[in-house]
């Protein structure tokens, strides 16, 4: 058994465990704290050593972020304080971490590479696209098994204004939105996502996965087909383990 720990850092709550990479699993149930407001890098970098800390981990560490990342480094901070753009983020969490090896992922790109190895996308050809609804939307975009990283397709325009805006679990919290509203707002901007990338199958992620059986099925007019991730909310602390062992 090979374990490395995954780390996602979210919007409202940063959590993270060993996996168990031959299973594509959590190897021991997951420790989560609340997101610091605001989420400053000193401030988020804290709460990924006490996550990390809680099982006493010296090994490598996968770390999701969101927002736009390469080569480690932050360029987009859509959910988080905008002090993090311009931060070598792995530089910063490893250092927190004691020196601790760190690789740093999209937060959607993660969860898809999880469901695309072990989940909802495993061996499916053509284009698939995973969708993390939450405090935002996070999109991971696969061809024939190969990531396109970094899509952002949460910041597509829909009415006016950010599709993330209109369209996120957040927002049908906010503002009270039935699940038969807010399904017809998830509806129109799947629309509009099929439009551009005629994907072959879409992945609902984030937290609502596990809710699915009350929204999908409101869902028409859709060509692609439409599934929940099997990872649910685990899908990033997954990925992200998966995306730091192959590096």
């Amino acid at each position: 058994m090979r374990n490395v720990f995954g780390v996602d850092v979210g919007g409202s709550g940063i959590k993270g465990a060993p996996v168990d990479l031959e299973r594509g699993d959590l190897a021991q149930e997951r420790h989560k704290v609340l997101t610091p407001q605001p989420a400053t890098p000193d401030a988020v970098a804290g709460c990924v050593a006490e996550v990390v800390g809680h099982f006493g981990w010296s090994g490598p560490v996968g770390i999701t972020f969101p927002g736009v990342i390469t080569a480690n480094t932050v360029r987009t901070a859509a959910n988080v304080a905008k002090k993090w753009v311009g931060v070598d983020a792995a530089r910063l969490l490893g250092d927190r971490l004691g020196g601790l090896p760190v690789t740093v992922v999209n937060d959607a790109d993660a969860a898809g590479v999880a469901e695309m190895r072990v989940g909802a996308g495993r061996g499916r050809k053509g284009t698939v696209i995973l969708l993390t609804f939450g405090t935002g939307i996070g999109s991971a975009v696969f061809i024939d098994g190969h990531l396109v990283p970094n899509t952002e397709l949460g910041h597509l325009e829909l009415h006016g204004h950010d599709a993330e805006k209109h369209a996120s679990t957040k927002v049908k919290e906010d503002e009270d939105l039935s699940w038969s509203h807010w399904a017809r707002r998830v509806q129109k901007y799947l629309a509009h996502v099929e439009m551009l990338f005629s994907p072959e199958l879409f992945i609902i992620g984030g937290g609502v996965s596990r809710k699915a059986d009350k929204f999908l099925p409101l869902i028409e007019g859709i060509e692609a087909e439409i599934v929940p991730a099997q990872l649910q909310n685990n899908a990033g602390i997954v990925g992200a383990a998966m995306v730091a062992a192959g590096r």
